[in-house]
């Protein structure tokens, strides 16, 4: 991702989350709690924690089953967060009673059915970036109003990629069935660790000495530790890595998903909002993808941000596009050494596969600066990122 939609505006500089309340982010809900049924929704402000911490803390302050808890979206922990989840049997006056360091309970209201992953229309971002360089309000101004126009590379980006920025890797080679390159990419190159007990496990771990890296690891890497301890009783490496948590491989396995779909926002960036004979266009308004046969007469509504190209998150069971759209992901995959059959795996980690439009609108655009900072403020649809705006925002990569 070295190259840059808004190429032609120099960046702001700048960094940001320095503080959680420096990254604010409000979920859009799809729609409103009816007053009715057994699911208590409640509008959540949390700070320091992650969706998942979130939904464990309440489920224990309010005796609530964590099976039965829904939420529609996870949100960072390093962010001021507002969010909805759904749980049942409690009712609203226990949550609204609740004080519990980090969480604030804002609302309660009762709606028929679970809160589903998905259940929101997008997000309301509001974002300092703090220690900007010259100029940075008319820099901002200048790439925000081309993206308003163009809309938003769909990138996933850096934080999809883990904290070694190579989860992609875990899923590649797991894919390939090089299950020991696997396991190495999630112990990690000790040159990329920057915690010492980490670093020093992964150093024994390359060396060969796979009992002590199991004892350096640091205590918040049990599910890495036990598959050491596994390993070091002469387990398999496929047997020992498939016995890791199911959610942690599926994330792997999306990782590289992800990597490959961003690979190819990268290869059309120049003409995002163009379409090409043989491209499946996704429609903004309901998700739905169809095959563009005559691209001038399409156009328009791309134009107008209805519709864009989109590009496969590859699955077994994903459609490709046609034509050189088509040429395009199928070269990827072949240049990857796979097919998409080799998404299909066992222990139910296969990945079907869908499509994701190439860029997103952006909406609710504003821009104010104060000292040395500016505080931007949009939406954006549900599943893309804010990083991919502020990337083209303030360009230091």
């Amino acid at each position: 991702m070295a190259d840059y939609l808004t190429k032609q505006f120099a960046g702001t500089g700048g960094t940001i989350k320095e503080c959680p309340d420096d990254f604010r982010v409000e979920e859009i809900p799809l729609y409103e709690p009816c007053g009715e049924g057994e699911h208590l929704y409640l509008d959540v402000e949390k700070s320091g924690l992650t969706t998942f911490d979130l939904l464990e803390t309440l489920a224990k302050a309010l005796g609530a089953k964590r099976q039965e808890m829904g939420y529609a979206g996870l949100k960072d922990a390093r962010a001021v967060t507002r969010q909805t989840i759904s749980m049942t049997g409690v009712r609203p006056e226990q949550a609204m009673a609740l004080q519990l360091d980090g969480i604030t309970i804002l609302a309660a209201r009762y709606h028929r059915n679970k809160l589903r992953t998905g259940h929101l229309q997008g997000n309301r971002f509001t974002i300092r970036v703090r220690d900007v360089g010259p100029q940075a309000l008319e820099r901002a101004q200048e790439t925000l109003h081309v993206l308003q126009m163009t809309g938003v590379p769909n990138y996933f980006g850096e934080q999809r990629y883990g904290v070694l920025g190579n989860n992609h890797l875990v899923g590649k080679a797991i894919l390939n069935e090089d299950f020991s390159a696997a396991i190495g990419q999630i112990i990690g190159d000790p040159a990329t660790i920057r915690n010492a007990d980490w670093q020093r496990a992964a150093e024994a771990f390359a060396n060969g000495d796979i009992e002590t890296a199991r004892r350096l690891l640091p205590r918040g890497m049990g599910s890495e530790a036990r598959l050491l301890g596994q390993l070091a009783k002469g387990c398999p490496p496929q047997k020992a890595l498939f016995n890791m948590p199911h959610k942690l491989l599926r994330l792997y396995l999306s990782a590289y998903q992800s990597y490959l779909f961003d690979r190819i926002v990268s290869m059309r960036l120049a003409s995002l909002e163009t379409l090409w004979s043989g491209d499946l266009a996704y429609k903004h308004d309901n998700g739905a993808c169809f095959l563009v046969t005559d691209p001038a007469e399409e156009q328009p509504r791309s134009d107008r941000l209805e519709i864009s190209p989109s590009a496969p998150l590859y699955g077994y069971k994903v459609t490709l596009s046609q034509g050189q759209a088509g040429i395009l992901e199928e070269s990827l995959l072949t240049k990857e050494g796979l097919t998409r059959d080799s998404f299909r795996l066992a222990r139910g980690l296969s990945l079907e596969g869908t499509r994701r439009p190439l860029r997103v609108p952006i909406g609710e655009v504003t821009v104010t600066a104060e000292s040395d900072h500016l505080t931007l403020a949009f939406t954006l649809p549900k599943g893309s990122y804010a990083t991919s705006v502020l990337r083209e925002v303030i360009k230091t990569g």
